[in-house]
């Protein structure tokens, strides 16, 4: 059939139409494409980039240099030392399981390395270096270095790791630092990104966990450069970090390792204090351990042997154990019943051996008793029923309030672990304690050191020093941190008057320097040196009336854990008090003849800077000193060590 014009022209327009339409779709498709070509090619041509960028560069953490700890003349006591290690980084190796069997051939990997490495990749980001193995000699790093186009991921890298030059002398004071744990990480709502590298090290016990956030620094960074397989390529950029404060104690080292050496085998602690500042010049813990074992992980083997050892090389006794004080105790409840006016130095009472308080009899341990003694004398051949006697005039609560004040009973705070506070009884502790009525007995118990009372040879010392110096000194074991000195406040005065506290002295100068006095075996021959101080002897068993009857088995015939513990204070020169020293020698037996020589030696080697001179000792005593100190001299190190450097 014939179409007419009309009709042609009409499916002509349509054809235009639909032409045009198709044509404007196209170009507003092609504008479209275009606009977004122009955005991603120039306006996002810098993100883009940026993110090429962050596939071929990483940026890593640098942990900062730990600050140094330095003892008080600035000897290193804690440093840093380099370590060869190697890590790898689960983004860069690909397949892990392969590039640690290769490892495993140029380096020796155990099967529970490559679990706790495997362990440590799982729990970490991707980009997260994971220590595999440090600590290495220079063949190993020097192999993974050659073979390193083998191992995507894996850097070998030179960092520091903590050391305890002095290691035994300072292990309970300084501590040991160890990897961050998950106990360490608990509580922190925003840890320090350094906290998440594996196998870094932070303070775990003493002044290294307590001033953790002065030694640990701030971490830098490096930009690095890796190629598709994740090799380390080349190193773009460093930013160094802010290595953490260096710390001066207030310790001297050599008097801290000549007192270490002093005490020997002894289960023992020792407080040598300056009474004008508070100031610890030695505070020693024995047996000691071995921090460096700690830092480079220690054998099942070596910790258990540490565990399992009656003398508890790592309790730090010197915070951490509490005795009764025993004897060393009495100046508090003299002071207190000086004080109170129930006597006064010239009171006298009469000690028959023995004080009978209703049905019980409290001994004198001396069995014949002392007769009719004073104040000086009960002090000086340390007379335990003067103390029963004056005890229960001036009661329970008033000998607490005086302990106190003299720093028994109370939480010293200072930067180490599991610092113990004693207990310094009253009425209102035992209700408390034990829901029960304090009785006339445990005053009497109380009064020479024993029953409820406890304290630390840190609480000891503290008291000796109160006593000597008539101030309220307060201990402090950190000089200077990054330089600046502590604030050291001037002790206020305890508030006891003069008169009372030279009769005390007095007693304690009897005490060493009277013939009769407990300490007279360890008195001091120099006239410029003489000291004061105060034998104790704490009871760690009962004594029962039919061994009493039949003769009290002495110490050295009991199994050692069931002997006595042997105490001294003492302060010196007796005219002029410079240091406080206190001694606690567990199960050694009388404080007289077993921790008073100790003390006195601490002291001499304290006032004289250093070994002991021999006229410094009775003369009697001369032959046998000399050859003590001998092989003291023997044990001592050359003294040279001084503060490295971090590299």
């Amino acid at each position: 059939m014939r179409r007419n014009a009309k009709d042609i022209e009409e499916q002509a327009r349509k054809v235009n139409r639909r032409a045009l339409l198709m044509s404007g779709g196209m170009a507003v498709m092609m504008a479209v494409l275009g606009a977004r070509m122009r955005f991603l090619g120039v306006e996002q041509a810098d993100a883009f980039r940026l993110l090429a960028e962050e596939n071929r560069i990483n940026i890593r953490l640098i942990p900062p240099a730990r600050g140094l700890i330095l003892d008080r003349n600035g000897k290193l006591i804690a440093g840093n030392e380099q370590n060869y290690r190697v890590v790898i980084t689960r983004e860069g190796a690909g397949d892990v399981d392969l590039v640690l069997n290769r490892l495993s051939h140029l380096i020796p990997l155990t099967a529970e390395d490559m679990d706790r490495i495997r362990a440590d990749i799982a729990r970490n980001s991707s980009f997260v270096p994971i220590t595999v193995a440090d600590r290495l000699d220079w063949d190993q790093f020097s192999k993974i270095a050659l073979n390193a186009p083998a191992l995507p991921g894996v850097s070998p890298e030179v960092g520091l790791s903590r050391i305890y030059p002095r290691d035994l002398d300072f292990a309970h004071v300084v501590g040991y630092v160890g990897p961050v744990s998950e106990k360490d990480l608990e509580g922190i709502e925003n840890p320090d990104p350094l906290l998440q590298i594996p196998k870094f090290q932070i303070g775990k016990i003493g002044i290294e966990r307590w001033m953790e956030s002065n030694l640990r620094g701030r971490a830098g960074n490096k930009r690095i450069e890796v190629n598709a397989v994740g090799r380390v390529m080349r190193e773009l950029e460093r930013i160094e970090g802010v290595p953490g404060n260096d710390m001066r104690l207030t310790i001297d080292a050599d008097v801290q390792n000549f007192v270490q050496a002093r005490m020997g085998i002894e289960s023992a602690a020792c407080v040598v204090m300056d009474v004008n500042n508070g100031d610890l010049i030695a505070a020693v813990s024995s047996p000691s351990f071995n921090p460096n074992l700690f830092v480079r992980g220690i054998s099942q083997t070596d910790y258990s042997s540490l565990l399992e050892n009656d003398h508890r090389p790592l309790a730090n006794k010197v915070v951490q154990g509490v005795y009764p004080p025993g004897s060393t105790f009495k100046m508090v409840t003299a002071l207190a019943a000086l004080e109170a006016g129930v006597i006064d130095i010239n009171t006298r009472v009469r000690c028959p051996g023995y004080l009978e308080y209703g049905d019980t009899r409290f001994h004198c341990w001396k069995r014949g008793g002392h007769g009719s003694v004073d104040l000086a004398r009960s002090l000086s051949e340390s007379c335990d029923v003067y103390y029963y006697d004056i005890a229960q005039r001036v009661g329970i609560d008033k000998i607490a309030e005086m302990g106190r004040r003299l720093g028994l009973g109370i939480r010293h705070d200072m930067p180490l672990s599991a610092i113990a506070e004693g207990n310094m009884p009253d009425r209102a502790w035992k209700m408390e304690k034990h829901q029960q009525d304090w009785r006339v007995g445990d005053t009497i118990n109380a009064s020479i050191g024993q029953g409820y009372v406890l304290a630390s040879p840190l609480q000891l010392a503290v008291m000796t020093a109160r006593i000597a110096s008539g101030r309220a000194v307060v201990p402090r074991i950190v000089r200077q941190v990054d330089g600046r000195d502590a604030e050291v406040a001037e002790a206020p005065p305890l508030g006891i008057d003069g008169s009372i506290l030279r009769a005390v002295r007095s007693g304690m100068f009897d005490v060493v320097n009277s013939d009769a006095g407990t300490g007279y075996g360890s008195r001091v021959a120099d006239e410029l040196m003489l000291m004061s101080g105060k034998s104790g002897t704490s009871q760690v068993r009962n004594i029962s009336a039919a061994e009493r009857a039949a003769g009290v088995v002495s110490n050295a015939d009991l199994p050692w854990n069931r002997r006595d513990h042997a105490l001294f204070v003492c302060f010196g020169p007796a005219e002029a008090p410079r240091y406080a020293v206190s001694v606690v020698v567990e199960h050694g037996g009388g404080g007289s003849s077993v921790a008073a020589p100790i003390a006195r030696d601490a002291l001499l080697r304290t006032l004289t800077g250093g070994m002991p001179p021999l006229t410094a000792y009775p003369a009697s005593q001369r032959g046998r000193m000399e050859s003590l100190l001998k092989d003291l001299q023997l044990r001592l190190p050359d003294g040279t060590q001084s503060a490295k450097s971090r590299a």
